[in-house]
């Protein structure tokens, strides 16, 4: 059997979206955009590319929303950000930071979320924490490759690598291991609450 069998036993779903209306997903979908617009506010800056929470919050909302609810909130995000609303890291908002160094990141992010999110949807997370840490940290770092390339493109290779790729590779480790630890709990507590 395949680790990426879906069984529905494995299945993650603490918020049960999968039967709610529109009308709830869609205040979900809105709640998602404010989660990350919150964690994009967490910023170190750095050049050429901040260092923030925003990838954190990617790939929860990947593994809380499902691959399809979570690209599509992590898009509507990016659309808020494209038509001038200042949700990115910094208060940026508008066309410019898609045209910039950030841009592979900022891409990259509908991708990793709906990557935590399928592995999620196939037991990658919840009681499994190595799987959970192991999605997240996939997810991590395909945005990483996505981000790196761009910048690559933009500024050569070794400073790509360098600048775009280094220094968050520990990053990505720890915020990986982050998320299947809070993962973990809402899976113990959701458990709990369901006993009740």
């Amino acid at each position: 059997m395949s680790l990426l069998h879906h069984h529905e036993e494995t299945t993650f779903d603490p918020l049960r979206l999968g039967g709610r209306s529109l009308i709830v997903k869609a205040i979900f979908v809105l709640a998602g955009t404010l989660m990350l617009t919150l964690a994009s506010w967490i910023s170190v800056p750095m050049v050429p590319v901040p260092i923030t929470m925003q990838t954190f919050a990617v790939t929860m909302i990947g593994a809380l929303y499902g691959w399809r609810l979570g690209a599509l909130t992590i898009l509507a995000w990016l659309g808020e950000a494209i038509i001038g609303f200042p949700v990115l890291a910094g208060g940026a908002g508008g066309i410019a930071p898609f045209m910039g160094p950030t841009a592979g990141y900022l891409v990259s992010f509908p991708i990793m979320g709906a990557l935590v999110g399928w592995l999620a949807e196939r037991g990658w997370s919840g009681d499994r924490v190595v799987r959970s840490f192991t999605a997240h940290l996939a997810g991590n770092a395909l945005g990483l490759a996505i981000g790196g390339a761009w910048l690559a493109m933009l500024i050569g290779a070794e400073k790509g690598w360098l600048l775009g790729i280094a220094p968050f590779i520990l990053g990505a480790v720890l915020k990986s291991a982050l998320a299947a630890a809070v993962l973990k709990g809402v899976r113990l507590y959701g458990g709990k609450a369901r006993l009740n």
